[in-house]
Order: structure tokens, then sequence, then C-alpha cells
């Protein structure tokens, strides 16, 4: 297992992390066939992982739908929409009931300028792409190794995820950004326990 959490809360938060995961079958089957399509760096976070915790822990009355499956890996020497679409497909073959969604991490900053119009600096690595996402709690993802064991890539750290917050990626995402987000993922209604913190 691999993550950015340092003392004992962080080790149990990883080790209850590893269990959940293990436990949750249709994530086992993604990360299988992830593995099988050995893509650089590649792993499972964002809302899967999220939304997999918090039905768990913050008393959501029946288990999220499964909007999409994000796949985030890091390949700075191919960065064309080609390459992500051919593991895409590659996935809903292996697949097919899974609503897969693949980004090439090392390529956001382009889609990112088209989209907003707003230069964006390359991420560095994986970690790099991961420590940008919108929330400490969604900027958690995982992977199969060859042995089987679950490794957990965290660079915010899991305590947000496992304590419930709602927490601004103040580094990355402007205010208006963050309340849009809380609005439209519907964080206060799906789990009434979870902390938003606006500051």
């Amino acid at each position: 297992m691999r993550s950015h959490c340092r003392g004992q809360v962080a080790v149990k938060y990883q080790e209850s992390l590893v269990e959940i995961v293990a436990s949750t079958p249709w994530l086992m089957r993604a990360l299988r066939a992830l593995r099988e399509v050995a893509l650089p760096e590649g792993c499972i976070g964002a809302g899967a992982i999220r939304n997999t915790v918090w039905d768990l822990l913050y008393g959501s009355a029946s288990p999220s739908e499964i909007a999409d499956v994000d796949v985030a890996y890091f390949d700075p020497g191919d960065l064309s929409r080609e390459t992500e679409e051919r593991f895409q497909r590659r996935l809903a073959q292996l697949q097919p009931d899974l609503p897969w969604e693949v980004i090439n991490q090392a390529a956001v900053h382009l889609w990112h300028e088209k989209a907003t119009g707003e230069r964006a600096r390359p991420h560095a690595s994986l970690d790099d792409a991961l420590g940008s996402w919108p929330e400490t709690a969604t900027a958690v993802a995982v992977r199969l190794d060859s042995d089987d064991r679950i490794c957990v890539v965290a660079p915010l750290g899991l305590v947000d995820l496992f304590e419930g917050v709602v927490r601004r990626n103040a580094a990355c995402v402007s205010p208006g950004v963050f309340e849009e987000r809380v609005r439209s993922k519907r964080f206060a209604e799906r789990w009434p326990r979870l902390r938003i913190v606006r500051a």
C-alpha cells in the first residue's frame, strides 16, 4: 500500500479503506479489469471511492448509483484523447456494465484550457494531479498491484474522507466552484451526517 498519510490515525484509515474496497464486489471487478489493461499508474478514484466510503459510514439510505468509474493514469508521452478512448473501450469490453471514464492526468491542462480559456500548468505526476482534485475527500484513488495488494494513493490524506468532511481544495478550486459542486453532488441530502466546511 502507498499513501501520503502519517501517524496512527492515518494507518487506521488506510487499513479501513483497503477493507472497504476489498469487500465491494463491483469495485474489485473494476480494479482487476484495470490491472489487465495495464494503464501507466492506472487507478480508480474520485466519486467511485468517496461515495463507496460515505455510503457505508455516513448513512445513505441506499448505495449510490455508479455514475462513472473515474480512471486516472499518468502518461506524459502520449497526451492524445484517442488513446484515452482506446483504453476506455478496452475496459468496457472487460466490464461492460460499468460506466468507465478514463482520463490521462498528464493531459488535463490541455482540455482545461480549451474548456475555460485559462492556461493551466501540466501536472508533474499522478500525485500532483490527484492533489488538484476539487475536494480533499475526493482526492483519493486505489489500484490493485500484481500481487493483489490494494494500493492507496491519497496525496491530501484520508482524514476528511473518513471523518465525513466536505472541504474545498483551496489551492485549486474557487469558492464558487465549490458551492456549485456541493449543490450538484447533493452532499448534504445524500449523506446528512457530513460536515461541509466553507471557510
